[in-house]
Order: C-alpha cells, then sequence, then structure tokens
C-alpha cells in the first residue's frame, strides 16, 4: 500500500442558487417586462453558439442552460441600451463518448443589452455551486484509446499524454477484476494545483494534501454521468511508475463499479475491492503494501473486527485511516484467495442490493463474525 490513502468517494451534489440575485432593481417601461425578459432567456439559450471557442478541444455535446429566474437593473438609456441583467441556471452538457447522461451545473450569467439586443458579458459558478475545470482558466485536452484526459491551467501537454497512457493501462486491469458491465473508458481532470483541485472538489485542500487521486461520482444503478477521477497534480508527481499504476487503477476500478455500489455496499468492501483490483497479479507482498498495519500487528494491536466506516475518515490519524484501506484490501485478497475471484465479484454485487450477512452466506457461505475469523487469522500469518 502506498503510505498515504485517498479518502471515501465524493459524491458532487448540484446546488441550486437560492435568494436575491441583484440588489437594485428599478423601474421598468411600461407593458415591457415579459418580453425584455424573453429576450433574456433567448440570450442565454443562443449562448452556447459562443461556448465552443474557449472550450476548443473538449467533445462537448448537448450544452444547454435552463434559466430558473431573471433580474433586471432597469437601467440605461432611452432605448435600453445599457442596461444589465442577471440570470440563475442550470447547464447540461454531456462529454460526447464518455457520459450516458448529462453532466449539471449551477451557474449565474451577466447579460447587458447593447445596440437593442441582450448578450452575455459574464458566466459563472451560482454562489455556493462548484466550479467547472474550465472555470479556473484554459483547459487542455490528451485523449488516450479508453480515456480522456482534461488539463487545468498550467498542465503540459507531455504530463497529460502520460496521464492518459496510464488510464488506458488502468482501464483493462479495472475490466480484468471487474467483470460486470460499465462502459469501458474514464475521464480523468487534472486540475492545475493541489488549491485548484480543492476548490473543484469544494474541500479543504489539506483533504487531498499527499493524495495521488480521488474519484467522483453518484453510486447506484440508473442513467448517471461517467465518474471523474480528479488527480492531484502535486502528490501524483511525487509517486513513482509502481504507485502511479496502482493509484489510477484503484480509481478507475470504483469508475468500473459504480452502478454495483450503493448505500448498502460496506466502505471496506469497496475501497478493498479498488485495492485488490489495483494490486492484483503484482508481486507486493502483503507486508510491503500493508506496512501500518504489519507494525500493528506485529505490536499485537490485532483488529477487533473489519474496518468501519468512519475508519476511514481522513483529518485525524493517518496512520489508523492507512490500516483501515490496508485491512479492506487484505479482506478483499483473502475472499479472492480462499473462496475465489468470481466469490468475491459476486459478494460485491450482493453487498449493493441486500444486506451484507445475507450476501456473506448466499456468497461465501459465512457470516460477518465468520468472515472476520479468517481475516484475523490471515493477518497473524502474512503481517508477522
Amino acid at each position: 500500500m502506498l503510505p498515504v490513502r485517498r479518502p471515501p468517494r465524493i459524491l458532487p451534489l448540484v446546488v441550486l442558487l437560492l435568494g436575491a440575485l441583484l440588489g437594485g432593481c428599478g423601474p421598468r417601461p411600461a407593458g415591457g417586462a415579459d418580453t425584455a425578459e424573453r429576450d433574456v432567456r433567448r440570450a442565454v439559450a443562443d449562448w452556447p453558439r459562443a461556448v465552443p471557442e474557449p472550450l476548443a478541444g473538449i467533445p462537448l455535446t448537448d450544452w444547454a442552460y435552463e434559466v430558473s429566474s431573471v433580474r433586471r437593473d432597469g437601467n440605461g438609456d432611452g432605448n435600453g441600451d445599457g442596461e444589465r441583467a442577471l440570470a440563475t441556471a442550470r447547464l447540461r452538457y454531456r462529454l460526447d463518448g464518455y457520459d450516458s447522461a448529462p453532466e449539471e451545473s449551477a451557474r449565474e450569467l451577466e447579460l447587458v443589452r447593447e445596440g437593442g439586443a441582450w448578450r452575455v458579458s459574464a458566466d459563472r459558478p451560482a454562489p455556493g455551486a462548484l466550479p467547472q475545470l474550465w472555470d479556473q482558466g484554459p483547459v487542455s485536452v490528451a485523449t488516450g484509446t479508453h480515456s480522456l484526459v482534461l488539463g487545468g491551467a498550467g498542465q503540459s501537454a507531455g504530463t497529460l499524454r502520460e496521464i492518459a497512457a496510464e488510464a488506458d493501462r488502468a482501464v483493462p486491469a479495472a475490466s480484468a477484476a471487474w467483470p460486470g458491465p460499465w462502459a469501458g473508458r474514464v475521464v480523468v481532470l487534472v486540475p492545475g494545483s493541489l488549491d485548484a483541485m480543492a476548490r473543484l472538489l469544494g474541500r479543504p485542500a489539506d483533504t487531498y494534501r499527499g493524495l495521488g487521486a480521488v474519484t467522483t461520482g453518484r453510486v447506484g444503478a440508473g442513467p448517471a454521468p461517467a465518474d471523474r477521477v480528479v488527480v492531484n497534480p502535486e502528490g501524483y508527481a511525487g509517486l513513482g511508475a509502481e504507485g502511479r499504476r496502482i493509484i489510477l487503477t484503484h480509481e478507475v476500478t470504483h469508475v468500473a463499479t459504480r452502478a454495483a455500489t450503493s448505500a448498502t455496499t460496506p466502505l471496506w468492501l469497496s475501497e478493498g475491492f479498488a485495492d485488490w483490483a489495483a494490486y492484483r497479479g503484482a508481486s507486493t507482498t502483503p507486508a510491503q503494501a500493508a506496512p501500518a498495519l504489519a507494525r500493528a500487528v506485529r505490536r499485537g494491536e490485532l483488529p477487533g473486527e473489519l474496518p468501519r466506516t468512519e475508519d476511514f475518515a481522513f483529518g485525524g490519524d493517518p496512520d489508523a485511516a492507512a490500516r483501515a484501506y490496508e485491512g479492506a484490501w487484505l479482506a478483499c485478497r483473502l475472499i479472492a484467495a480462499k473462496w475465489g475471484e468470481q466469490a468475491l465479484v459476486d459478494l460485491y454485487g450482493r453487498a449493493g442490493r441486500e444486506p451484507l450477512e445475507t450476501a456473506l452466506r448466499e456468497t461465501l457461505g459465512v457470516d460477518r463474525a465468520g468472515l472476520t475469523k479468517a481475516w484475523q487469522e490471515s493477518l497473524r500469518e502474512e503481517l508477522r
């Protein structure tokens, strides 16, 4: 295992803008309010025609805005020129060939009236909404066989090509571990810096410091945008070739298993399976890949139970979080070795649909206590 692990998947929410959007709302021409608002909405609807230029190279499709409210300041000359408006809208778009359903973003658009016509002068995230990568500056693109890599401001073309090549190796590795249906392709975002990554995900930078990458997305079956693997450029740059391979295979496995993952899937199974896929076939020994847990076992501190959800939390003891991830991996490794790889895959699928105890009985023929005992015995044997 790498000494620093990644946090639980983050499930991003589209935040809808509520509240006042423009303070002063002056008088409007009698009888013209409805017509003016229709013109503003039409200008926003036409705005996507101008969007592709700053986003050249990104395979965007179905780009559209749904306006929820319009506020005008009512100021301007006698013909209305110079009047300004603020529109709130929901942007929907897809990355062609990667997203099965539209991605969404809450936006705020400024408009100004010139020559009798409204035009969009600014387009930004709505207050409280997460930014898109292009809100942080120019975006560069690298395309692999199974991957689309979007780089934020400052990322070099060479770096993006290298990440695309690694993602292309990670996709078939994830598919080999997870035979269930999935798209077999991945979108990777590479922000310009750790701080840019934190702003993109709406969390403090310290949450991701030292991590190589995380995955965002919504779990569960049904239409949903493709997950995004978000690379921490600082953490990723500090990894060797093997570490980069493990990190990206782990995160791509989360993408592969998304549709089979639900709120009932134990985090130890989700994270452990992703690590099992990443280490599958590698020559790394348990003691080498699980150093934090190995030290604990040698001190006589054998875990009393499988890792709990709260054990994976970051912000506390990093060694404790590392032990949780390592223990989860070794639990999945044990299941694959003792009951078979297909049993591990079946357990993952069932655990997303039914209680864990039921899934364990149906796939492994043991209960949670039985699995825990077998896991503890394997830890004593492999980490001594």
